[in-house]
């Protein structure tokens, strides 16, 4: 029983752990007043015509903000 909950502990720790290091994945945001996409590579096809500044944000700042995935990095 011991050995069942230890495995249970070390299991949650470790989901745990992959899903707050995925929370801090660094994301590109254009700034413009009508932006609504972020993307992984500042060298993204949506970012092309953005006419503000590009921003290094982390992925939950993004989500705050309301934005979603790019279409084109699906």
């Amino acid at each position: 029983m011991k050995k069942l909950i230890t495995l249970v502990t070390l299991f949650l720790i470790s989901t745990s752990f992959i899903i707050n290091s995925l929370d801090t994945t660094s994301v590109y945001i254009c700034t413009g007043k009508y932006s609504k996409k972020y993307h992984y590579e500042e060298d993204c096809r949506g970012l092309s015509n953005c006419k503000a500044k590009i921003k290094e944000v982390d992925i939950t700042t993004a989500k705050e903000f309301g934005r979603t995935l790019c279409g084109w990095e699906d």
